[in-house]
């Protein structure tokens, strides 16, 4: 089995610490929810870059979930940098959810 490239292991942890955040409204992972449409990681500046996407752009949560997916990704000792952009496309559906998200949203009685 060959060895994960350094990048890869960065991202894996960085994948991990995104699946620790969640949505303020709602006691589910942003990852969980489709919000997070790419994650990449550039070990020479040490950077994460993230693109993350609303369930609406009026969305009330917006600047805690950027602050927490922010929080959690500077906290990886490989990262000194954290670029977060907001984008919009694709449009977040419900097709975005995660079938684990999906089953622990109808556990809380939230109807997906």
């Amino acid at each position: 089995m060959a060895l994960a490239s350094p990048r890869a292991a960065v991202e894996a942890r960085l994948w991990e610490a995104l699946r620790q955040v969640e949505d303020p409204e709602i006691p589910v992972s942003v990852v969980g929810m489709g919000l997070i449409v790419s994650l990449a990681y550039d070990p020479p500046a040490r950077a994460a870059t993230v693109e993350l996407t609303f369930t609406a752009m009026g969305c009330p949560a917006m600047d805690f979930i950027r602050d927490d997916v922010r929080a959690a990704l500077e906290a990886d000792p490989d990262v000194d940098r954290v670029e977060i952009e907001v984008v919009w496309d694709p449009v977040w559906t419900k097709d975005r959810i995660r079938a684990e998200t999906r089953q622990r949203m109808l556990e809380l009685g939230i109807a997906v």
